[in-house]
């Protein structure tokens, strides 16, 4: 996945006083990771020679007062006489050191020997232009050749979680309440090629056994965030699993032909059981044991595939192929379709598909009626891919300039809000919704607008976030029916109850420039005077962004109410209120 020898080899490291290089390894520290990074110690430098990691995009947090773990494998060229020892250090960008721990060595080690090492911080440095560096005294260690491979630098995870999420991101999503997370995701899934297919077997187990794979972005995916750490995630945030199988069909636009799925169904097979299987029945599941959870994680739903509506043809006989033998293993769980609904005519028939879309403002707020229509025959929708990117209906995926967003404005949210009370209205039918994608990074991402931004220091909550938290915080049990929204209207709205708590929910989506006068009658006898409103709001154009990344969140207030009342939904808006009511 990288050149070794090469200047982009060395991406994101640099040499402090000595020479490195990225090398094919004679004696790699695994057959998953070939390569190793080379460090040669000049003669006649007395300083400290070795190299550091200047994090992702150049940045790299420190946080004060925290357990940083640090891990790396190596080992000497050739036998040696040398004693010494690595300095394993935090560095802020001037090379002061911020934190560091030394760990001794000799030059008789010639294979491979992992060293694990706690850095403790204390004061946290001016910016993320930080360091991971490792360094031995020069003097000493004249013409000595190391080979290092697997560094790993961690800061605290969440839940303490080994090999887990940042908490900033991940605090992020659990203050959302989410109820399921899709994974892998979607293009993530399905590779550019069938060798760089998404595997989940290739994803377990410890790092250095990964082998990673060029991703679908253009960078390389280690798959340290692997099946495991998804499944942790679940676990912790309290999520279900929305889990998809690869089904013969790669991003460049090839199917495997049908007399070539047999072993691909059956790595299907093995994730699943992984997932869910007995220890003692199934080797997949045996390896979930041994990664310690003996106990299945739940899963109910699965995804064959993912946006299979560009390869329609060949889908016919794959999902025919796999869901036949995938529900004679498992009879219980919901497979889903990812062809376009009812188009093409799929067997055994689909009991839920999954449905994308990516538009304009407009669109989503015109739009709020559109599972209205759908026939009730007991199909089910899982709007698994949604959210407004463009403002341009002629060039939805065009550039920045021709209409594209760079963040979700409140224009943007505010007609995804319009479109989400129709979710609501039609939750008999859609069972799950998700904007996407969800995380992306300020400057080094390929698509834009993404839920949650972020760079080395910072998560940037978008108003459309707001909007996915307000619709997922303030949830009924029970759908009340009301005086419909105009379908081209410009106000749209849901009602829905809380029965364990006697509450009525309304939402509202103001996507007009000017406020819009509401009246609500409430056809219940014991209705609070006084209920609780959540109001997002803002100029259409405008964002949370780095530079003011808390222009835009929810301001919650008291408000007049009763069986009948009135309510001005400002202009540009995302409403909610609440009413005690029985």
């Amino acid at each position: 996945m990288v050149t070794p020898g090469t200047t982009a080899a060395l991406a994101g490291w640099k040499s402090l006083n000595g020479n490195i290089t990225v090398v094919a390894d004679s004696n790699p520290v695994s057959a998953a990771l070939p390569n190793s990074l080379q460090l040669t110690v000049p003669a006649g430098n007395t300083n400290n020679i070795g190299f550091a990691n200047v994090g992702f995009n150049a940045g790299l947090n420190v946080i004060p007062h925290a357990t940083y773990k640090a891990s790396f494998y190596y080992r000497f060229q050739k036998a040696s006489k040398f004693r010494g020892s690595f300095v394993i250090s935090l560095q802020d960008g001037s090379g002061t050191t911020l934190t560091s721990q030394k760990v001794s060595i000799t030059g008789s080690q010639t294979s491979w020997k992992q060293v694990k090492v706690s850095l403790n911080t204390n004061i946290a440095p001016g910016s993320t232009s930080n360091m991971f560096a490792i360094t031995l005294n020069g003097d000493s260690a004249a013409g000595e050749v190391i080979n290092f491979a697997m560094l790993s630098l961690f800061p605290p995870t969440f839940k303490n979680r080994e090999n887990g999420m940042r908490q900033d991101i991940a605090q992020a999503l659990a203050d959302m309440k989410p109820s399921f997370f899709r994974l892998p995701g979607g293009n993530n899934l399905e590779g550019q090629t069938v060798n760089t297919r998404w595997q989940w077997n290739n994803t377990l187990g410890e790092l250095v056994d990964r082998p990673g794979r060029f991703g679908d972005w253009g960078y390389v995916n280690t798959d340290g965030l692997g099946l495991m750490e998804y499944l942790h995630w679940c676990e912790d945030l309290g999520m279900q699993a929305i889990m998809a199988v690869w089904d013969g069909y790669t991003l460049s636009g090839a199917s495997l032909a049908e007399n070539q799925l047999a072993p691909y169904i059956q790595q299907a097979i093995d994730q699943i059981n992984f997932v869910i299987g007995d220890p003692k029945k199934s080797e997949a599941a045996a390896l979930r044991a041994s990664l310690g959870h003996p106990d299945p994680f739940p899963l109910k739903y699965v995804e064959v595939g993912n946006e299979d509506f560009f390869a329609s043809d060949t889908y016919v006989y794959r999902w025919r192929d796999f869901v036949t033998a995938l529900q004679a293993e498992f009879p219980d769980i919901h497979f889903i379709a990812t062809s376009n609904a009812f188009n093409p005519i799929l067997s055994p028939n689909p009991t839920e598909y999954d449905v994308h879309v990516y538009q304009t403002p407009t669109w989503f707020a015109q739009n709020s009626f559109y599972y209205d229509g759908f026939e009730r025959n007991g199909t089910k929708y899982f709007e698994g891919e949604y959210a407004a990117i463009s403002t341009n209906p002629d060039n939805i995926f065009g550039s920045t300039s021709q209409g594209r967003l760079t963040f979700p404005t409140m224009q943007s949210s505010a007609g995804e809000a319009a479109f989400m009370t129709g979710l609501e209205r039609n939750s008999d039918i859609v069972f799950a919704a998700s904007y996407a994608p969800l995380l992306g990074h300020v400057t080094h991402n390929q698509w834009t607008p993404n839920l949650l931004a972020f760079d080395a220091g910072s998560v940037y909550r978008s108003t459309s976030y707001y909007v996915q938290q307000l619709f997922s915080l303030n949830r009924g049990d029970e759908y009340l029916p009301s005086t419909l929204p105009e379908q081209l209207g410009t106000v749209f709205w849901s009602v829905v109850r809380n029965t364990s708590t006697k509450e009525i929910i309304i939402k509202i989506s103001n996507t007009a420039s000017t406020p819009s006068a509401l009246t609500f009658v409430l056809p219940f006898k014991n209705v609070a005077s006084k209920g609780s409103l959540q109001l997002l709001t803002g100029p259409a154009t405008s964002s949370n962004t780095p530079t003011n990344p808390n222009l835009f969140a929810p301001v919650t207030s008291t408000i007049i109410t009763g069986e009948t009342f009135n309510y001005t939904a400002p202009a540009v808006s995302v409403n909610v209120i609440t009413i005690k009511a029985s």
